[in-house]
């Protein structure tokens, strides 16, 4: 299958579009954005048309998918980041799924808890960091996993990037994470749409908390 011409269909913040949106701009792919507002959402025409009745919606010519991870996967797949081997691919999704765990816990808070919890949250934080931080000094390259760029580098980038604003202390005590973020935000490509209003001026979630 040749890839694209890829359609994102999600709301005006970064939310679960921001790593996708990453590895795009960093693989050099071009995409078009249909930008819904939560008014034409509670509708519910669009809804129901979503397999799981929720976005992002992601076409890639004539395959539509939905489930930012699924997308991700789908991409690293398209675009030779899921590893070199199986064995790799393998490594990789485990981690992907420890950054789905921590984006679901910064989700509860921005979205649940940000008035009470997030105190607590920032002082867990390292706690939660530093299995990153120790896998990583177990592989001798910039990235989760091997020597090469994959999906989950970049979920676990765009991820970070939203906790470097909760917290610009964040990663003090996590010197792998520390440099796997300053090597990716040096990469030109990404560096350039992060660089970008179209991204610095999206809100990272939809409730204007960060």
């Amino acid at each position: 299958m040749a890839p694209g011409p890829y359609t994102i269909t999600y709301f005006a913040v970064r939310g679960r579009c921001g790593a996708m949106r990453i590895m795009l701009a960093d693989q050099g792919q071009e995409w078009k954005e249909i930008v819904v507002n939560f008014e034409d959402w509670t509708k519910g025409d669009l809804k129901n048309t979503c397999v799981f009745g929720q976005l992002p919606k992601f076409e890639d010519g004539d395959l539509t998918l939905f489930q930012s991870n699924a997308i991700l996967r789908h991409l690293g797949r398209s675009h030779g980041a899921c590893g070199k081997d199986n064995g790799e691919a393998a490594l990789i999704d485990m981690m992907n799924d420890g950054v789905e765990d921590l984006r679901l816990k910064y989700g509860k808070l921005i979205y649940q808890e940000y008035e009470t919890g997030k105190d607590a949250y920032i002082k867990d934080l390292p706690n939660h960091l530093s299995k990153f931080d120790a896998f990583m000094a177990k592989n001798n390259s910039v990235f989760l996993v091997g020597d090469k760029i994959s999906y989950a580098d970049y979920n676990l980038f765009d991820l970070l990037l939203n906790h470097l604003v909760l917290c610009p202390t964040c990663l003090d005590t996590v010197p792998k994470l520390k440099a796997f973020m300053e090597q990716m935000s040096a990469r030109p490509k990404l560096k350039a749409f992060i660089d970008t209003d179209a991204h610095a001026k999206l809100p990272i979630n939809g409730n204007g908390k960060q």
